[in-house]
């Protein structure tokens, strides 16, 4: 991270409920904040600013969290969303449950009506409280001379394994009353600098047992790898030095290069991709599943592997029921690791080269044809920049895409896996580009989205235009894929043999013309190689200026059947 421009605020004399809870999030690392203001929360974001957290404007309450965790993705700050009363955290709702099933430590601020006027007044008025429980790890309603005590410990919460939203309510009077403290409590880090080793055990030695004489390892790896700080080097390092082949879901991706002659894709919601990898499992001697999070995963994921071969390094007890591990070792995956390496092995009992044949597999299913979405996807993602981030929303192109192994680096694909919403690779992209430009790099995002939810985030085209104009973001290129069509949705309706209704769009929008309204480059291509020069055109006219292009996509109905 660059040099913060921001030092610690200067003291004053009296502080108020918003100023302390500012303070307390700008010592735990955020510098950025996003959302949509209302009265309630005007105090709060003059206290923000006023520290040195950059307020952002939105143009809903959903995108604002989803670039709250693309700004999180380029810069490691702690994500800010703020909503006001009632209809703002309501339409935040989404975002946050997102936040809590892909692990994000989104600390969700809302403004709420005093709890006395409460007593008799209901304007906008519900019980924000009980609506979050259900999706956060702790809410609570901030009061009077305890705002900094509660804001660290939502804070040290957001942050402890498995990371995860936490909402703060934040009653008007609170926020602008003053508070007793002349200053927030000194800032305790919430995590330790390593995560526990395994207890040495029974479990342990069985572990150790498993590994010594194993012939044919793979290794899965998932979500929580990338929460712990050199968890990604450390699965990269162990990997290479014993020849693992390295499975990862979508989130995964990028952990080991995937050009890698190790490196088996990113995996989770396509049945063909499954047809091609699972089977690795299945010839497997010593399974080891690292940090895997299986919140991504399609119900085909179920009961993957045979318990008696697996061993899992994972900061949490497994409690989901998706698979079992006769030997669970709960510790970081680093520490986990390096307790089996003091095991030792026989390097002569390898069987190198075992998976090849499955990676084969993998490839020979996803080869792009001549013409479709899988060539178009293929031109694009060939013609991205080494050094760029991509962007996915949910559907049938988010399937395609993820199962095409370009990522080198973690987080090179950023989406929405555990919930899979619509309408997030927009604002995860702009946050992400955001966040770049603070930190002086020029990284492009380029955010593929299908017509369907790009039409849910028409209005945070407005948002990237004004980001762009104010010079406060990296070049962003949005792909929307054209078929006037859920085709995901389309294909499962046909599949249980339903007839067509509700999938089809009564006809296509223009989105090369949107993009032109809003003052970017634009163009209209067909799906094709030729897909590729045009994604190039659109970043270089983005990096020359306004900072952001539109490239449509158009697809033939029904193009997705037979590629996921």
């Amino acid at each position: 991270m660059s040099a913060d421009p921001h030092p610690d605020p200067a003291p004053i004399a009296i502080l108020t409920g918003a100023d302390v809870l500012a303070r307390r999030l700008h010592m735990a690392g955020a510098r950025h904040a996003f959302g949509i203001p209302g009265g309630e929360v005007l105090a709060l974001i003059e206290a923000l600013e006023r520290v040195g957290i950059a307020f952002h404007l939105a143009r809903h309450e959903n995108a604002a969290g989803f670039m709250a965790e693309g700004c999180w993705h380029a810069t490691g700050s702690l994500p800010v969303l703020v909503a006001t009363v009632g209809p703002g955290i309501a339409n935040a709702f989404n975002v946050i449950a997102n936040c809590e099933q892909d692990r994000v430590p989104l600390i969700a601020i809302s403004g709420m009506i005093d709890p006395v006027e409460a007593a008799r007044y209901t304007h906008q008025v519900f019980d924000h409280g009980a609506a979050m429980a259900s999706v956060t790890k702790f809410s609570i309603r901030l009061a009077a001379g305890a705002v900094d005590v509660q804001a660290a410990k939502a804070i040290r919460l957001a942050l402890a394994p498995r990371q995860g939203p936490v909402h703060l309510d934040l009653p008007i009077a609170v926020a602008t009353g003053a508070e007793p403290a002349a200053e927030p409590g000194p800032y305790h880090a919430p995590l330790a600098p390593g995560l526990p080793a395994p207890a040495e055990g029974p479990v342990l030695e069985a572990a150790r047992t498993l590994w010594r004489s194993s012939r044919r390892r793979v290794a899965m790896a998932g979500l929580d790898v990338l929460a712990e700080p050199g968890g990604a080097e450390a699965v990269a390092g162990f990997c290479r030095r014993h020849n693992v082949p390295l499975v990862t879901t979508y989130k995964g991706k990028g952990i080991l290069p995937e050009d890698d002659p190790l490196a088996l894709g990113g995996h989770g919601l396509s049945p063909k991709a499954d047809r091609a990898i699972l089977p690795v499992f299945d010839k497997a001697d010593c399974i080891l599943s690292l940090g895997y999070d299986p919140i991504e995963m399609r119900t085909g994921w179920q009961d993957p592997w045979d318990p008696a071969r697996v061993i899992e390094i994972a900061p949490v007890a497994n409690d989901h029921d998706m698979h079992a591990a006769d030997m669970p070792l709960i510790s970081g995956v680093s520490a986990g690791l390096t307790a089996l390496e003091a095991a030792g092995r026989d390097a002569s009992s390898d069987e190198a080269g075992w998976h090849r044949r499955y990676r084969k597999a993998f490839d020979e299913a996803f080869a792009p044809g001549e013409a479709g979405p899988d060539a178009a996807m293929a031109a694009m993602l060939a013609a991205l920049p080494e050094d760029a981030v991509a962007t996915v929303d949910s559907g049938a192109h988010r399937i395609l895409l993820s199962e095409m192994p370009f990522a080198r680096v973690p987080r090179q694909l950023m989406q929405s896996t555990g919930l899979c919403t619509m309408g997030c690779a927009l604002p995860l992209a702009l946050g992400h580009a955001i966040g770049d430009r603070a930190e002086a790099r020029g990284r492009v995002a380029v955010a593929f989205m299908g017509d369907g939810c790009a039409e849910m985030v028409l209005g945070e085209l407005a948002t990237l235009r004004d980001a762009m104009a104010d010079g406060i973001a990296a070049p962003v290129v949005m792909v929307v894929f054209v078929d006037a069509s859920l085709a995901l949705i389309e294909m499962k309706q046909r599949r249980d043999q339903r007839p067509n209704a509700g999938v089809d769009y009564a006809r296509a929008t223009d989105f090369a013309a949107l993009g032109r309204l809003f003052g970017g480059h634009a163009e209209t291509v067909e799906a094709t190689a030729e897909a590729g020069p045009a994604l190039e055109r659109a970043i270089e006219a983005a990096r020359a200026g306004p900072g952001f292009s539109v490239l449509a996509v158009r697809l033939p109905r029904r193009a997705y059947d037979g590629l996921i």
